[in-house]
């Protein structure tokens, strides 16, 4: 057992649901801009990875992440699955910005490439996610991270279905 004294990092977040009935009214590229702007609660997952959406086109969404040992794996780097969920959002809210009112979307797959590890001290992530062909039943993306000296830290794809908002 260790001895040494436990750190903390404590995540507070809004009610969700009230961006998720936002959304059904908005279109897509019109939903990321009142979030990035602060007019809609962001969702408590980017609380959760010191995730910000920074930018929204149509087509393209930037996030930036801030990493930290808590997000450590048991060798001692950020564990892939941030860098997997960084690249899963800005994949999917790239493509919320090509979609209009009503179209909410899903990943279908994901498949990311880890190019070199990632540690607290790489400083703050940039992730951005493209629409490579957008569709009215799936759409294609791909993504990078860089970290905070340019390096390309990890890319990934990813096919997302495209439905009508129930």
């Amino acid at each position: 057992m260790t001895t040494e004294p436990l750190r903390e990092r404590t995540v507070s977040w809004a009610d969700p649901l009230v961006g998720a009935e936002r959304a059904k009214t908005m279109s897509g590229l019109e939903f990321m801009r009142a979030m990035i702007a602060g007019e809609i609660p962001p969702p408590p997952i980017t609380g959760l990875m010191n995730m910000t959406a920074i930018s929204a086109e149509v087509g393209t969404v930037t996030f930036t992440c801030e990493p930290d040992e808590s997000m450590y794996n048991p060798i001692g780097t950020v564990h892939g699955g941030l860098v997997c969920t960084l690249l899963d959002s800005v994949l999917g809210c790239a493509t919320q910005t090509t979609l209009p009112a009503g179209q909410a979307y899903t990943s279908l797959d994901i498949t990311v490439s880890y190019l070199r590890p990632v540690l607290a001290s790489s400083g703050t992530l940039t992730a951005v996610g493209r629409v490579v062909k957008p569709g009215s039943r799936a759409a294609f993306t791909e993504g990078t991270v860089h970290d905070s000296n340019g390096k390309l830290v990890a890319t990934a794809t990813s096919t997302l279905l495209v439905f009508p908002v129930a």
